[in-house]
């Protein structure tokens, strides 16, 4: 299949600290110089990866993940226990912004095909932005603030939102529409993972009664997940998709903070990173 450069795209999913795969393709890809994507799309957690890879940022998604997300500021029990956050996205972003450079310049360079992911509070739908250099932190942000574990949303453009894996956790289908046919995605679960539906999706409406939409779109998040999954797996004739998913021994969750796991996760994302290089010209054949 001939592909030019503006047919491409990377697609990089959410998922917490399960992202520390998608680190370790990631910082191979920095490392490598391998840049040969048009479009390149964040979700969540991914957003922030994906960031620092067009920042041409090495090693900063890790220290993110391995040290500031390990700290009890980040994550804390006992303060969500008395009606505070369960992970404090306003602390993690200022903090990080402060101490770990994330190459704006280099991202500001190819505005436009940045696209971070995120859910209108209001609406409840996916919203794909693409943010001038000075906002580029805050909607990382905005795509990140998980609901319940993060009890606030985002300002930005005079709007609310939050995490963009409620609305499009696989934005297949927006970068296929917008003229990728040679997609790349980054997962954050096994091949074999379907979502299932929540076991308290029906407590949605009263936990989210501030945004009514986005309770509603949580409780079908397993289905539309898995449309974008089948999507992946069944593409249209004249698109290519590559999915790179941790093996199924992965073992990192969202909250995971052993750093055994984080390190064999990231290597996992480090061997991926370097086999999708060596395949990737055959890919565009």
């Amino acid at each position: 299949m001939a592909t030019t450069k503006t047919d491409t795209a990377l697609i990089v999913e959410g998922g917490a600290m399960r992202g520390i795969y998608s680190a370790g393709v990631l910082d191979e890809f920095i490392a490598a110089g391998f840049y040969p994507f048009y479009q390149v799309y964040g979700v969540s957690a991914g957003a922030s990866n994906a960031a620092a890879y067009l920042g041409r940022k090495y090693g900063r998604n890790y220290r993110v993940i391995t040290d500031y997300c390990r700290r009890p500021q980040f994550k804390s029990l006992r303060r969500f226990l008395r009606g505070g956050h369960l992970i404090d996205i306003d602390w993690l972003w200022d903090i990080t912004e402060k101490e770990l450079d994330l190459g704006l310049d280099h991202i500001d360079a190819v505005h436009g095909r940045f696209i971070v992911v995120a859910t209108d509070a209001e609406t409840g739908q996916p919203e794909y932005l693409t943010p001038e250099k000075n906002d580029i932190f805050q909607a990382i942000k905005c795509s990140a603030a998980m609901p319940i574990a993060f009890r606030n949303a985002v300002s930005l453009y005079g709007r609310q939102w939050l995490d963009g894996g409620v609305a499009d956790s696989l934005p297949v289908r927006e970068a296929y529409e917008r003229g990728a046919r040679n997609i790349v995605v980054i997962r954050s679960n096994p091949a074999s993972y379907r979502k299932q539906a929540y076991r308290m999706r029906h407590l949605f409406p009263v936990i989210l009664r501030r945004y009514p939409a986005v309770a509603r779109r949580l409780q079908e998040r397993h289905s539309e997940y898995n449309e974008a999954l089948d999507f992946i797996r069944n593409p249209p004739a004249d698109c290519r998709i590559t999915e790179l998913c941790p093996p199924e021994a992965f073992s990192a969750g969202q909250f995971t903070t052993d750093m055994q796991i984080l390190d064999e996760a990231y290597q996992m994302g480090v061997v991926d990173g370097q086999t999708l290089m060596r395949t990737w010209s055959a890919s565009l054949d």
